[in-house]
Protein backbone atom coordinates (compact mmCIF):
# COMPACT_ATOMS: atom_id res chain seq x y z
CA UNK A 1 0.00 0.00 0.00
CA UNK A 2 2.82 2.58 1.01
CA UNK A 3 4.89 1.95 -2.51
CA UNK A 4 1.18 2.44 -4.37
CA UNK A 5 0.61 5.42 -2.46
CA UNK A 6 4.07 6.91 -3.42
CA UNK A 7 2.63 6.68 -6.97
CA UNK A 8 0.58 9.77 -6.20
CA UNK A 9 1.13 13.70 -5.74
CA UNK A 10 2.27 14.04 -2.17
CA UNK A 11 -0.94 16.71 -0.87
CA UNK A 12 -3.17 13.61 -3.04
CA UNK A 13 -1.29 10.64 -1.31
CA UNK A 14 -1.33 11.95 2.25
CA UNK A 15 -5.51 12.59 1.81
CA UNK A 16 -5.63 9.27 0.00
CA UNK A 17 -4.04 7.37 2.84
CA UNK A 18 -6.25 9.60 5.57
CA UNK A 19 -8.99 8.40 4.80
CA UNK A 20 -8.16 5.02 4.61
CA UNK A 21 -6.75 4.80 7.88
CA UNK A 22 -10.12 6.08 9.02
CA UNK A 23 -11.86 3.34 6.97
CA UNK A 24 -10.29 0.67 8.63
CA UNK A 25 -10.40 2.14 11.80
CA UNK A 26 -14.22 2.40 11.59
CA UNK A 27 -14.81 -0.54 9.56
CA UNK A 28 -16.05 -2.93 11.89
CA UNK A 29 -17.82 -0.26 14.46
CA UNK A 30 -18.82 1.92 12.10
CA UNK A 31 -19.09 0.32 8.48
CA UNK A 32 -21.22 3.19 6.87
CA UNK A 33 -18.80 6.12 7.69
CA UNK A 34 -15.31 3.42 6.66
CA UNK A 35 -17.45 3.44 3.60
CA UNK A 36 -17.96 7.08 3.19
CA UNK A 37 -13.93 7.89 3.53
CA UNK A 38 -13.11 4.55 1.00
CA UNK A 39 -15.15 6.34 -1.09
CA UNK A 40 -13.62 9.37 -0.52
CA UNK A 41 -10.41 7.92 -1.29
CA UNK A 42 -11.48 6.30 -4.60
CA UNK A 43 -12.32 9.70 -5.74
CA UNK A 44 -9.15 10.86 -5.42
CA UNK A 45 -7.07 7.11 -6.46
CA UNK A 46 -9.19 5.03 -8.29
CA UNK A 47 -6.87 3.33 -10.13
CA UNK A 48 -4.85 2.22 -7.11
CA UNK A 49 -6.23 -1.55 -6.26
CA UNK A 50 -5.69 -1.19 -2.70
CA UNK A 51 -7.92 1.84 -2.54
CA UNK A 52 -10.97 -0.20 -5.00
CA UNK A 53 -9.90 -3.09 -2.49
CA UNK A 54 -10.53 -0.85 0.11
CA UNK A 55 -14.23 0.05 -0.71
CA UNK A 56 -14.95 -3.39 -1.50
CA UNK A 57 -14.35 -4.55 2.01
CA UNK A 58 -16.11 -1.77 3.57
CA UNK A 59 -19.32 -1.94 1.01
CA UNK A 60 -19.82 -5.52 2.03
CA UNK A 61 -19.57 -4.40 5.95
CA UNK A 62 -21.96 -1.84 5.24
CA UNK A 63 -24.67 -3.99 3.33
CA UNK A 64 -24.09 -2.57 -0.25
CA UNK A 65 -23.74 -6.10 -2.01
CA UNK A 66 -23.68 -4.76 -5.41
CA UNK A 67 -20.99 -2.47 -4.75
CA UNK A 68 -18.84 -4.67 -2.82
CA UNK A 69 -19.11 -7.03 -5.64
CA UNK A 70 -17.95 -4.38 -8.05
CA UNK A 71 -15.37 -3.03 -6.39
CA UNK A 72 -14.01 -6.21 -4.97
CA UNK A 73 -13.90 -7.88 -8.74
CA UNK A 74 -12.50 -4.35 -9.98
CA UNK A 75 -9.41 -5.08 -7.24
CA UNK A 76 -8.95 -8.50 -8.45
CA UNK A 77 -8.37 -7.46 -12.33
CA UNK A 78 -6.33 -4.29 -11.51
CA UNK A 79 -3.94 -6.68 -9.22
CA UNK A 80 -3.76 -10.02 -10.91
CA UNK A 81 -4.91 -11.96 -6.96
CA UNK A 82 -7.85 -14.55 -6.76
CA UNK A 83 -9.29 -13.34 -3.22
CA UNK A 84 -12.24 -12.93 -1.75
CA UNK A 85 -13.96 -15.73 -3.83
CA UNK A 86 -16.12 -16.45 -0.55
CA UNK A 87 -16.72 -12.98 -0.15
CA UNK A 88 -18.12 -12.62 -3.77
CA UNK A 89 -19.95 -15.87 -3.81
CA UNK A 90 -22.34 -14.19 -0.85
CA UNK A 91 -22.53 -10.72 -2.15
CA UNK A 92 -24.61 -12.85 -5.42
CA UNK A 93 -26.57 -14.57 -2.42
CA UNK A 94 -27.33 -11.32 -0.85
CA UNK A 95 -28.31 -9.93 -4.30
CA UNK A 96 -30.64 -13.14 -4.82
CA UNK A 97 -28.47 -15.09 -7.58
CA UNK A 98 -27.89 -18.16 -5.39
CA UNK A 99 -27.40 -19.88 -8.47
CA UNK A 100 -24.50 -17.67 -9.78
CA UNK A 101 -23.11 -18.24 -5.61
CA UNK A 102 -22.86 -21.65 -6.22
CA UNK A 103 -20.92 -21.78 -9.28
CA UNK A 104 -18.52 -19.37 -8.32
CA UNK A 105 -17.92 -21.79 -5.36
CA UNK A 106 -17.48 -24.47 -7.28
CA UNK A 107 -15.00 -22.76 -9.28
CA UNK A 108 -12.94 -22.08 -6.28
CA UNK A 109 -13.11 -25.81 -4.99
CA UNK A 110 -12.04 -26.78 -8.02
CA UNK A 111 -8.80 -24.63 -7.25
CA UNK A 112 -8.23 -26.48 -3.88
CA UNK A 113 -8.27 -23.77 -1.59
CA UNK A 114 -6.47 -23.62 1.64
CA UNK A 115 -8.66 -24.87 4.65
CA UNK A 116 -9.69 -21.47 5.86
CA UNK A 117 -11.16 -20.44 2.67
CA UNK A 118 -12.76 -23.89 2.00
CA UNK A 119 -15.28 -23.29 5.27
CA UNK A 120 -15.86 -19.80 3.86
CA UNK A 121 -16.68 -21.30 1.08
CA UNK A 122 -19.04 -23.95 2.59
CA UNK A 123 -21.22 -21.40 4.52
CA UNK A 124 -21.89 -20.04 1.39
CA UNK A 125 -22.40 -23.11 -0.04
CA UNK A 126 -25.03 -24.32 2.38
CA UNK A 127 -26.35 -20.59 3.15
CA UNK A 128 -27.45 -20.91 -1.16
CA UNK A 129 -28.97 -24.30 -1.05
CA UNK A 130 -30.75 -23.13 1.75
CA UNK A 131 -32.23 -19.54 -0.23
CA UNK A 132 -33.26 -22.21 -3.04
CA UNK A 133 -35.52 -24.47 -0.53
CA UNK A 134 -32.21 -27.24 -0.70
CA UNK A 135 -32.68 -28.26 3.48
CA UNK A 136 -30.96 -31.60 2.33
CA UNK A 137 -28.30 -30.87 0.38
CA UNK A 138 -27.14 -27.67 2.75
CA UNK A 139 -27.38 -30.00 5.59
CA UNK A 140 -25.67 -32.49 3.70
CA UNK A 141 -22.31 -30.13 2.84
CA UNK A 142 -21.95 -28.84 6.43
CA UNK A 143 -22.06 -32.64 7.66
CA UNK A 144 -19.38 -33.04 5.29
CA UNK A 145 -17.24 -30.24 5.90
CA UNK A 146 -17.96 -30.77 9.86
CA UNK A 147 -16.50 -34.65 9.01
CA UNK A 148 -19.45 -36.46 8.03
CA UNK A 149 -22.38 -37.39 10.25
CA UNK A 150 -20.92 -35.13 13.25
CA UNK A 151 -22.24 -35.20 16.46
CA UNK A 152 -21.12 -33.10 19.61
CA UNK A 153 -18.36 -35.47 20.53
CA UNK A 154 -16.63 -35.74 17.30
CA UNK A 155 -16.36 -31.92 16.57
CA UNK A 156 -13.45 -29.62 17.84
CA UNK A 157 -15.47 -26.71 18.90
CA UNK A 158 -12.16 -25.02 20.09
CA UNK A 159 -11.27 -24.13 16.10
CA UNK A 160 -12.98 -20.87 14.72
CA UNK A 161 -13.36 -22.39 11.56
CA UNK A 162 -15.49 -25.57 13.19
CA UNK A 163 -17.47 -23.51 15.64
CA UNK A 164 -18.74 -21.23 12.61
CA UNK A 165 -19.60 -24.16 10.76
CA UNK A 166 -21.24 -25.77 13.98
CA UNK A 167 -23.46 -22.30 14.02
CA UNK A 168 -24.64 -22.18 10.91
CA UNK A 169 -25.35 -26.64 11.11
CA UNK A 170 -27.14 -25.37 14.68
CA UNK A 171 -29.85 -23.05 12.49
CA UNK A 172 -29.90 -25.40 9.72
CA UNK A 173 -31.53 -28.17 11.77
CA UNK A 174 -34.02 -25.62 13.39
CA UNK A 175 -35.08 -24.66 9.68
CA UNK A 176 -35.00 -28.37 9.41
CA UNK A 177 -37.64 -28.50 12.08
CA UNK A 178 -34.93 -30.83 14.69
CA UNK A 179 -35.14 -28.18 17.68
CA UNK A 180 -34.13 -30.81 20.49
CA UNK A 181 -31.14 -31.22 18.27
CA UNK A 182 -30.73 -27.62 17.44
CA UNK A 183 -30.94 -26.76 21.52
CA UNK A 184 -27.71 -28.86 22.01
CA UNK A 185 -26.35 -27.93 19.27
CA UNK A 186 -26.72 -24.20 20.00
CA UNK A 187 -26.27 -24.93 23.70
CA UNK A 188 -22.54 -26.31 22.69
CA UNK A 189 -21.83 -23.43 20.28
CA UNK A 190 -22.52 -20.92 23.46
CA UNK A 191 -20.34 -23.12 25.54
CA UNK A 192 -17.37 -22.60 23.55
CA UNK A 193 -18.31 -18.89 21.75
CA UNK A 194 -15.23 -16.27 22.52
CA UNK A 195 -15.81 -14.25 25.99
CA UNK A 196 -15.66 -10.56 25.59
CA UNK A 197 -14.48 -9.03 28.38
CA UNK A 198 -15.79 -5.55 27.90
CA UNK A 199 -19.80 -6.68 28.04
CA UNK A 200 -19.51 -10.15 29.63
CA UNK A 201 -19.66 -10.46 33.24
CA UNK A 202 -20.36 -12.66 36.43
CA UNK A 203 -23.59 -12.50 38.90
CA UNK A 204 -21.53 -11.43 41.16
CA UNK A 205 -20.12 -8.96 39.33
CA UNK A 206 -23.64 -7.53 38.34
CA UNK A 207 -24.87 -8.25 41.53
CA UNK A 208 -21.56 -5.98 43.30
CA UNK A 209 -22.57 -3.02 40.12
CA UNK A 210 -26.10 -2.81 41.31
CA UNK A 211 -25.10 -2.37 45.48
CA UNK A 212 -22.81 0.39 44.12
CA UNK A 213 -25.81 1.62 42.02
CA UNK A 214 -28.28 2.18 45.49
CA UNK A 215 -25.04 2.88 47.80
CA UNK A 216 -24.48 5.75 45.28
CA UNK A 217 -28.32 7.03 45.40
CA UNK A 218 -28.36 7.01 48.98
CA UNK A 219 -25.25 8.46 49.48
CA UNK A 220 -26.64 11.98 46.96
CA UNK A 221 -30.00 11.78 48.87
CA UNK A 222 -27.96 12.54 51.84
CA UNK A 223 -25.29 14.83 51.16
CA UNK A 224 -25.00 18.11 52.76
CA UNK A 225 -26.37 21.49 51.19
CA UNK A 226 -23.19 23.94 50.51
CA UNK A 227 -24.32 27.33 49.38
CA UNK A 228 -23.70 28.71 45.60
CA UNK A 229 -22.59 31.22 44.09
CA UNK A 230 -26.08 33.20 44.35
CA UNK A 231 -26.75 32.12 47.92
CA UNK A 232 -28.59 29.18 47.04
CA UNK A 233 -28.37 25.90 48.04
CA UNK A 234 -26.83 22.83 45.85
CA UNK A 235 -25.88 19.37 46.65
CA UNK A 236 -22.24 18.79 47.12
CA UNK A 237 -22.68 16.54 44.56
CA UNK A 238 -23.37 19.23 42.45
CA UNK A 239 -19.99 20.47 42.65
CA UNK A 240 -18.57 17.61 40.96
CA UNK A 241 -17.87 18.41 36.95
CA UNK A 242 -16.73 15.42 35.47
CA UNK A 243 -14.13 15.71 32.86
CA UNK A 244 -13.63 13.87 29.71
CA UNK A 245 -10.25 11.55 29.90
CA UNK A 246 -7.82 13.07 27.30
CA UNK A 247 -6.62 9.90 26.78
CA UNK A 248 -9.74 8.59 25.18
CA UNK A 249 -9.86 11.12 22.11
CA UNK A 250 -7.85 10.11 18.36
CA UNK A 251 -6.07 13.79 18.14
CA UNK A 252 -4.88 15.07 14.81
CA UNK A 253 -1.60 14.09 15.64
CA UNK A 254 -2.84 10.59 16.17
CA UNK A 255 -4.45 10.51 12.50
CA UNK A 256 -1.20 12.25 11.46
CA UNK A 257 1.38 9.64 12.88
CA UNK A 258 -0.89 7.38 11.15
CA UNK A 259 -0.67 8.26 7.79
CA UNK A 260 3.35 9.16 7.87
CA UNK A 261 3.42 5.48 9.15
CA UNK A 262 1.12 4.50 6.33
CA UNK A 263 3.13 6.36 3.66
CA UNK A 264 6.63 5.24 4.97
CA UNK A 265 7.55 8.61 6.17
CA UNK A 266 8.38 7.39 9.83
CA UNK A 267 9.40 4.20 11.37
CA UNK A 268 6.25 2.19 13.20
CA UNK A 269 6.52 1.79 17.31
CA UNK A 270 8.39 -0.95 17.92
CA UNK A 271 5.17 -2.65 20.03
CA UNK A 272 3.82 -2.16 16.04
CA UNK A 273 6.53 -4.10 14.80
CA UNK A 274 6.06 -7.22 16.61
Amino acid sequence: MRQALRGLESRNADRVAGHLVAAGSLVDDEPAEALAHARAARDRASRIAVVREAVGVAAYHAGDYAEAARELRAFRRMSGEHGYRAVLADCERALGRPEVALRLVREALGDQPDAEETIELRLVEAGARQDLDELPAARLVLEQALGGRPTLGTVDLTDPGRLRLATAYAELLAACGEQTLADEWRSAVDAHAPVDDDVEFSEEELAEDELQEEDSAVDEELAPAVPSDDGATASAEDEVVDQPDPTDRVTDADIEAEVAELLGEIEPPDDAQH
